[in-house]
C-alpha cells in the first residue's frame, strides 16, 4: 500500500535508513532522483526549445545538477542557474561537480515562452522564506508562459504544512519520491504542486516499519475491509437504525437529508425525532423515513428504551442553544455513537468543557466542523500557532476525544490518538448548502452498520465527494443521497 504521507523529517529517516542498509548510498539516491525526473521531462517534453535548472544548495540543487547532466546528454539544450554553492564534500557537491555545465548567476536567469523550467532550489524541508535572487527567479517563472516542473515541492512552500513560505514556485507538476508529503495534499499547497508525480528511488517499503507512521491519504485502501455489506441473513434492524433529530417546523430540511443520507448508505432503518411543531411538515415529506415525536428529555428516554438505535445524529437545522446541549449529553452519557454536526457543535462554544466530559471514555463521538465551526470549538487551536492543518485536527480530536471531521477542500479526518487520513478527492461541487448535513448522514449510517469510528468517517468523507463528482456541475444536496449509495455499491464490486 503507498498511502502513507510522510512529513519531511519522516522522508529524511527513510533515507537515512536506506542508506545505512546499504548497498546504495547518498549520492546514488541522488542519481535516482534525477533520472526519475529527466525521464518524465524527455517523455513529456523532450520538444521543448530549452530547458532552465534552478539548483539550491542543498539536496534539491543536488537533484537539479543530475537533471541538468542528463537532459544535457540527451541532447537537448540545458542551462543551470545557481548562486550559492553547495556544501563542500556533501552529495550535492558531488554532482556539482560531476554536471558540465556552467552556471549561470540566479540574476540573470530570464525564461524564454515554450521552455521548460525546473525547480530545484529548496526541497520539502524549507521552514523559512525565501529571499533574494531566488525569489525573484521564482517570480519571472510564475509569469512567464513556460512549463514549471517542481522537484520534491515547489519551492517557498512548507512540505509540511502546504503553506507557502513567502514566494512560492507554482508549478505544473511535481516530481517527488517514495511517498507523498502533506504538502502535497493540504491547500494552498496543493494547487501550488500541480500534478503530483511519485517516482521509485530504490528506497525500500520495509523502512516504514521502522517510522511511527500516523498520516495516510484517505483512500478506499484504508478502510474497505471495514465497509458494511448485508448479509443473507439480515434484517433491517440487523443493518444497523439511525436516529436523527429534527429541527423547528422552518428548519427541517436539514435533518431530513441526514436521514436520507443515512437510510442510502445502508442503514435498515432511520427515524426522524421531531418536535411537535415539526411533525406535519415532516409527514408530508417523509416515505421510508420513520418518524417520531420527541421534545422532551422522557421521549427521549423512552425512544432510546423502546428502539435502541445504533448511531445519532444532532444539529443539522436543529438551532444553537441548550436543547441541543441536553441531548448530546444524555446519548454519551448513555454510550450511543454520536455524529455532532451545524448547531450542536456551535451549541458547545461557551461550554465545551461538559462536552468533552462526556465524551470522556471509548470513542463514540465525531464532530464535523467546518472552519468556523472548528474556531468556535477549539479557538486555542488556530493557524498562527499551528500552521498544520493535520496537526489542528490531531489536537481537537484529543482534546475531545471525538473524531474529529476537520472540513474544506482538503478535509482531515483524525483520531485521539494521532491517527490523520487526508482527504484528496474533494471538490468545489459540494460548496451546496445541505451537503454537510449528507456527510453527516452518511458518517452515522456507516458507523450503525458497525464500521468503527474513524473508518466510518473516513469512508463517509470519500463517498461524498465521489458522488458529487458522478452528479457533475449543477448537483444539489438532494442529489447525493442516491449517487452516494450508487458510489458505495462500485465499492462492494472491487
Amino acid at each position: 500500500m503507498a498511502d502513507e504521507i510522510l512529513n519531511p523529517a519522516e522522508m529524511e529517516k527513510a533515507a537515512r535508513l536506506t542508506i545505512a542498509a546499504g548497498p546504495i548510498n547518498g549520492y546514488g539516491l541522488m542519481l535516482r532522483a534525477g533520472y526519475a525526473v529527466a525521464r518524465h521531462i524527455l517523455n513529456h517534453h523532450g520538444d521543448a526549445p530549452a530547458f532552465h535548472i534552478l539548483c539550491g544548495p542543498g539536496n534539491n540543487g543536488g537533484d537539479g545538477y543530475v537533471i541538468a547532466t542528463l537532459l544535457a546528454e540527451s541532447g537537448a539544450s540545458v542551462h543551470v542557474w545557481a548562486d550559492d554553492k553547495p556544501k563542500a564534500r556533501s552529495d550535492a557537491a558531488i554532482a556539482r561537480q560531476d554536471c558540465s555545465l556552467k552556471a549561470g548567476a540566479l540574476s540573470a536567469f530570464k525564461p524564454q515562452a515554450g521552455s521548460v523550467v525546473v525547480d530545484a532550489l529548496f526541497g520539502a524541508g524549507l521552514n523559512k522564506p525565501v529571499t533574494g535572487n531566488a525569489a525573484a527567479a521564482i517570480e519571472r517563472s510564475n509569469a512567464a508562459l513556460v512549463t514549471r516542473i517542481a522537484v520534491d515541492v515547489p519551492s517557498g512552500l512548507d512540505g509540511a504544512t502546504g503553506q507557502p513560505l513567502g514566494t512560492a514556485f507554482n508549478a505544473d507538476c511535481t516530481i517527488s519520491f517514495f511517498r507523498k508529503k502533506p504538502g502535497h495534499l493540504l491547500y494552498p499547497g496543493r494547487a501550488l504542486c500541480g500534478e503530483v508525480i511519485i517516482a521509485d528511488i530504490g528506497i525500500p517499503d520495509d523502512v516504514l516499519a521502522k517510522i511511527k507512521l500516523l498520516c495516510a491519504e484517505n483512500t478506499p485502501a484504508q478502510w474497505r475491509k471495514h465497509l458494511p455489506s448485508p448479509g443473507a441473513d439480515t434484517h433491517k434492524y440487523k443493518r444497523g437504525h439511525v436516529a436523527v433529530f429534527s429541527g423547528g417546523a422552518t428548519s427541517t430540511g436539514a435533518a431530513r437529508l441526514s436521514a436520507l443520507a443515512a437510510a442510502r448508505s445502508g442503514a435498515g432503518a432511520v427515524t426522524l425525532l421531531s418536535p411537535a411543531e415539526s411533525l406535519a411538515v415532516n409527514t408530508a415529506h417523509l416515505t421510508s423515513i420513520m418518524l417520531s415525536r420527541c421534545e422532551t428529555d422522557h421521549e427521549l428516554r423512552v425512544f432510546l428504551d423502546k428502539r435502541n438505535p445504533a448511531a445519532f445524529v444532532l444539529g443539522p437545522g436543529f438551532g444553537i442553544g441548550p436543547r441541543a446541549r441536553s441531548i448530546a449529553l444524555t446519548l454519551l452519557k448513555q454510550q450511543m455513537p454520536l455524529v455532532l454536526d451545524a448547531d450542536a457543535i456551535t451549541s458547545f462554544q461557551e461550554h465545551r468543557d461538559e462536552l468533552f466530559a462526556a465524551a470522556r471514555g471509548d470513542i463514540r463521538l465525531v464532530l464535523t466542523p467546518h472552519e468556523g465551526e472548528f474556531k468556535r470549538l477549539f479557538p486555542e487551536i488556530g493557524e498562527d500557532k499551528t500552521p498544520s492543518k493535520v496537526e489542528r485536527a490531531r489536537a481537537a480530536a484529543r482534546l475531545s476525544n471525538a473524531i474529529v471531521i476537520y472540513k474544506g477542500a482538503d478535509t482531515v479526518i483524525a483520531t485521539p490518538d494521532g491517527c490523520a487520513a487526508i482527504n484528496s478527492n474533494g471538490t468545489p461541487l459540494l460548496a451546496t448548502a445541505g451537503s454537510g448535513d449528507v456527510l453527516a448522514g452518511i458518517t452515522a449510517g456507516l458507523m450503525a452498520q458497525g464500521m468503527p469510528p474513524f473508518e466510518a468517517a473516513c469512508a463517509a468523507v470519500y463517498i461524498h465527494a465521489a458522488a458529487a463528482h458522478d452528479l457533475g456541475f449543477g448537483l444539489i444536496a438532494e442529489d447525493l443521497p442516491m449517487a452516494a449509495a450508487k458510489a458505495i455499491g462500485r465499492l462492494h464490486e472491487l
